[in-house]
Formats: C-alpha cells, sequence, structure tokens
C-alpha cells in the first residue's frame, strides 16, 4: 500500500475549513485585499479554536493571499463551523444585527437577546467546559425567551426576504440567513450540553457544518474541505468513548453529492498531537499519543511504510482490499471508536510521526487574555515550539 511521490504545489479555487463561518468571512477578505486588518488580527479572530495560532497557519494564509494578488481565479476561503468555538452565539448575532442596521434600521435586534447569550458565550476552547453551568444558572423562562426570540428572528428575515435583498443584496441576506440559522442550533446544544445529551450536540453540529458546506457548494463548483476524520468520513461519528453515535458531516455529505463527495482519511504510527485531557486546560496543548493499537486502521498503515504516502482505497489489490477491510477501528486521539475504512473513506493519508506545530507570538499577543495566558505557558514549557519568543502573560 505505500506510495508517494514529490507534485507541484498549486491551489485549488476554493477551500474550507473547519472554521466557524462567520470568523471564516474575516479569513476570506484578508485572503483578498479587501481588508486591512493585520494578519495577526485575522489569526486570532478568523479562526476560533486556536486553530489560528501557529506559525504554519500564518504561512498558508500569507501564501495565498500572495497567490491571488496575481492569479486568475483566485482562491476563496470559507468558514464550516459553528461559531465561537461552538459555544458562542455572539459572532453569529452580531453579523445578524450588523444587517438588520442595513436592511431594516428601524427594527434593531433586541438587545436582550445577545445580553441572554452573553450569559453563556465561551470566550475560547478554556472556558468551554463553563457554557453548560453558566446556561443552567439563566432561569427557565429565560433560556425559553432566548429560544422563541431566535425564532421569531428567522422568520422576520425570512419573511421578509425580498425587502431586504433589494436594501442590501442577495450575498448579504444570506450571510445573515445561515448567521442566524447557526445561532439557534448553537442555542438548542446549550440546552442538550446542560442534560449531557452529546449524541444531540454532535448530530446538531454535524448537520449544520453540512448544510453549510452544501451552501458553499451552490456558489462555488468545488471546494477542498479540511475537518477531523470523525467529521469527513462516511460513517457514524462519536463524541467520546462510551457514548451513541451521530451522523456526521460525511455521511450528510455522500447522501447530498453522491460520488461527487470524495473522502481523504488520516492515520498516523505516533508523536504529538493536540491534548484532550485535562492539561489542556493548565497550558499542555499537546500530548503524546504513542504507537497505535494493534488491529487499528493506523496500525495496519503504519505497518506497511516507514515514511510519508497515501493510497487509495478504491484502486488497492484484492489482497490489501481484504486487510483493510478487516479493520473495525481507527484512532480518534486517544480512542479509538468503530469504523469501516473501506465503507468511511475513499484514500488515507499516512504520517509515521505528527511533530508538535510553533505557536505564533503575533497571533497569541493579539487573542483574548484567557487564550495569552495557556497558550504562554505552553510556549514557556516547550510542549509548542514557539516562533522564537513568548507573549507576555495578561
Amino acid at each position: 500500500m505505500c506510495s508517494g511521490g514529490e507534485s507541484d504545489r498549486q491551489p485549488g479555487r476554493f477551500s474550507a475549513g473547519r472554521l466557524p463561518d462567520r470568523q471564516g468571512w474575516l479569513v476570506d477578505r484578508w485572503l483578498h485585499g479587501s481588508d486591512e486588518s493585520t494578519v495577526d488580527a485575522v489569526l486570532a479572530n478568523g479562526m476560533t479554536s486556536l486553530m489560528g495560532l501557529w506559525t504554519e497557519v500564518r504561512a498558508h494564509l500569507e501564501w495565498i493571499r500572495d497567490y491571488n494578488g496575481s492569479a486568475a481565479r483566485p482562491v476563496s476561503f470559507y468558514g464550516i463551523d459553528l461559531s465561537g468555538s461552538n459555544s458562542s452565539l455572539l459572532p453569529s448575532l452580531d453579523a445578524v444585527a450588523a444587517f438588520l442596521a442595513e436592511a431594516d434600521p428601524e427594527r434593531e435586534l433586541d438587545p436582550l437577546i445577545r445580553e441572554t447569550a452573553a450569559r453563556f458565550a465561551a470566550a475560547s476552547p478554556f472556558s468551554i467546559a463553563s457554557v453548560a453551568t453558566s446556561y443552567g444558572n439563566l432561569a427557565p423562562e429565560r433560556q425559553d425567551a432566548l429560544t422563541a426570540a431566535l425564532a421569531r428572528l428567522t422568520h422576520r428575515l425570512t419573511g421578509h426576504r425580498l425587502e431586504y435583498v433589494r436594501r442590501t443584496s442577495a450575498e448579504a441576506y444570506e450571510h445573515a440567513l445561515r448567521a442566524i440559522h447557526l445561532a439557534a442550533v448553537l442555542d438548542v446544544n446549550a440546552q442538550a450540553m446542560l442534560g449531557q445529551d452529546l449524541q444531540a450536540v454532535l448530530a446538531n453540529r454535524d448537520a449544520a457544518i453540512a448544510d453549510n458546506v452544501e451552501w458553499i457548494l451552490r456558489r462555488q463548483d468545488r471546494i477542498l474541505l479540511a475537518a477531523h476524520n470523525g467529521h469527513v468520513q462516511r460513517w457514524p461519528t462519536v463524541a467520546a468513548p462510551g457514548r451513541p453515535p451521530a451522523s456526521s458531516m460525511g455521511m450528510h455529505l455522500a447522501d447530498r453529492l453522491g460520488k461527487d463527495y470524495v473522502v481523504i482519511g488520516m492515520t498516523t504510527g505516533g508523536g504529538l498531537t493536540f491534548n484532550l485531557g485535562p492539561g489542556f486546560f493548565k497550558g499542555e496543548l499537546l500530548a503524546e499519543q504513542g504507537p497505535p493499537e494493534p488491529d487499528s486502521l493506523d496500525a495496519l498503515m503504519d505497518a506497511s511504510c516507514d515514511r510519508p504516502f497515501a493510497v487509495d482505497l478504491r484502486q488497492l489489490s484484492p489482497e490489501d482490499t481484504a486487510a483493510v477491510g478487516a479493520i473495525r477501528r481507527h484512532r480518534h486521539g486517544i480512542y479509538y471508536p468503530e469504523v469501516d475504512p473501506l465503507d468511511a473513506f475513499d484514500l488515507i493519508v499516512h504520517f509515521p510521526e505528527t511533530t508538535a506545530a510553533h505557536l505564533d507570538h503575533g497571533a497569541v499577543a493579539s487573542s483574548p487574555p484567557e487564550v495569552r495566558r495557556p497558550s504562554n505557558r505552553a510556549c514557556e514549557s516547550g510542549r509548542a515550539e514557539p516562533d522564537g519568543s513568548c507573549g507576555n502573560e495578561e
């Protein structure tokens, strides 16, 4: 199964990443040269879930922006995930408020909606664990009032579509409509988190991501979609060991797109990965994942080659098809959920070892204090390689 080779570095026309839909617009504007924000601000505010804190991401965005400067067909960039690290309605609500200020200035967004949402909004993944508690501290009447207000706002946007499009633009209207839909999903997920229904949280999230991807495909003919194996696979995904599975984004897209949806999964032999344990909240951003467990897809791929390679599962020999088909586990960080690789993926890219990315000083310095503090501790501890200096803890 071991194969590979060199290829020219050419960008696809459109790129979609597992970033919040609302924040992704900032990245896209910057890549097209239509936003005057610094790259530090774009990394810190255009990418949540800490995805913008790394020098490798800076280099990737700067490369695309340089390419777009002279390209006949520039690369566009979209976010596909829920806003605010999957835990805050505020970015989506602010987008809707900005739209209504232009489309319907005499009927402003009720400030109580944002005030209520701010009571349980997490500023970053470091405070996401507090969302359920903060939401639970709201009076049930306040929770219900928020849900009802979001429903009324959704119907207001759909009912006044013709007037709003005439006063703004079809694209601005569609952005606002997507934003309010995502805010409603986040509201429902806060309720599910309070009830510890992680299956519902995951099902709602992946269905919303699939809707975002479909929305993008109505505007573009082809995209490169980057997300976790658990999202892209054509197989049920799980939030944690022992939890019931939920339909993944990949299952939704396969149902809607058929063979036009091609899935590239990833396996690893060892090295560093994102820390899913309690040490994360202390600034231990990365953790050793160790060698793959026997009888897993990662172990099979790691045993077949000692260098990075890609393999097309659709073109395997009968012997290799039988070997892959016998596998029923695939590493997701620290656990191994069930999967049928031949159903879940079309291709696999394998890395014998994953190494630490480099924390980006400028991005960290432009981030909120609750991100700067643990990031600086990670920088100083050497668990994530710094780019030459650590930011000032505040």
